[in-house]
């Protein structure tokens, strides 16, 4: 996970990630005046129709609203899995990398890590990592594709190369889960639709509280009898909520006003990576940049990546994230503006110059 540097005030340019966003007044009064009931007997109109929306989005026949993307994942795996079992995901998986075990500690499960190029690895390698049955090695029952990779720079999974992977998974009797974190922002880069790529998937989530800009939630769809399992396991694991509405209004309000507008967060990270692609010391790809994100090396300045996110907030009030030992990433989303680019990129290369120099 990228190492948060704090700040006692909000900075100038926040682009730590896109999970820092903050409620519009518009999105504020939705929910304030949202009407609410007892979300675990099913009398919540705001979560039944966050739900629906989310079914219908996903051509999926029912889903659950959770509190974040990671019960979303752990749930998925759960009610997919024996314990026992291993699955395949890229080594870059938020799965592997960000759920502190959860696959292990919770379901019991093994993650068997693909190196992927960005994120994305090869219908070869799949096929190379499933096991030869045998009494004596787990048993490979799933796959697990992140939409789109973060840990990869935003890059979006191609449709056809998901489409070749889950055709393998379907010939060899295996379950395929896409962590769609951000597949709203797969869908507006590619202009492939969320329901197009979710078919491939037995189950499949999307989050509310990053690019969407909602404060909290994530939404899991696949079929009815998957959704009662995972609602079991949404009351066993402390996810269930009583009126829950007043936060699932904010997703609605999202769905309904906040994904055309990722193409422009996907804009401004493109300006970005030019911008900074410019500045002597750094290692920039702005090829690569396929939606919100953005990742660069500081290697070249001398400067481990905490160093230089220290002295970006510090100096310049410009919040970055850690990525790795020289990797900083840099996230574009709904409360950074295309007019506060060249503040960020400002401040980056005032950094990058001044560490050159001493």
């Amino acid at each position: 996970m990228s190492t948060y540097v704090s700040t006692s005030q909000r900075p100038l340019v926040d682009l730590y990630s896109d999970t820092i966003t903050l409620p519009t007044a518009a999105m504020r009064t939705f929910m304030a005046e949202a009407p609410v009931g007892d979300e675990q007997k099913g009398e919540d109109p705001s979560v039944n129709e966050l739900t629906a929306m989310a079914a219908e989005l996903l051509g999926k026949e029912a889903a659950v609203f959770l509190p974040s993307g990671t019960m979303c994942n752990e749930i998925a795996l759960a009610v997919h899995s024996r314990p026992g079992d291993e699955i395949l995901a890229d080594a870059t998986a938020h799965i592997i990398n960000y759920e502190v075990g959860g696959p292990a500690a919770l379901s019991g499960i093994n993650v068997r890590a693909l190196e992927g190029d960005r994120g994305v690895f090869t219908a070869e390698q799949f096929r190379a990592a499933i096991r030869t049955p045998s009494r004596y090695a787990p048993a490979t029952t799933g796959v697990v594709i992140e939409q789109t990779s973060n840990a990869g720079g935003g890059t979006v999974w191609p449709l056809e190369r998901i489409e070749e992977i889950t055709a393998i998974a379907r010939e060899r009797g295996m379950w395929a889960h896409m962590d769609g974190a951000r597949l709203l922002n797969a869908s507006v880069a590619s202009g492939v639709d969320a329901r197009t790529y979710a078919s491939h998937f037995d189950s499949v989530f999307i989050d509310l509280s990053k690019g969407l800009g909602a404060p909290v939630g994530g939404l899991l769809a696949g079929t009815q009898e998957f959704i009662d399992s995972a609602w079991r396991l949404k009351q066993r694991w402390g996810g269930a909520m009583r009126q829950a509405g007043v936060i699932a209004s904010a997703g609605v309000y999202a769905l309904r006003h906040h994904v055309d507008r990722l193409a422009d967060d996907h804009a401004n990270a493109r300006l970005l990576a030019t911008e900074l692609a410019k500045i002597e010391g750094l290692e920039v790809h702005p090829e690569h940049v396929e939606t919100n994100i953005v990742l660069f090396d500081v290697s070249a300045t001398g400067l481990t990546a905490a160093e230089f996110g220290a002295r970006t907030i510090e100096e310049h009030g410009v919040r970055v994230s850690v990525f790795g030992p020289t990797t900083v990433r840099v996230v574009t989303h709904l409360d950074v503006t295309a007019e506060q680019i060249p503040t960020a990129v400002k401040a980056i290369a005032e950094v990058t110059a001044s560490a050159l120099a001493a």
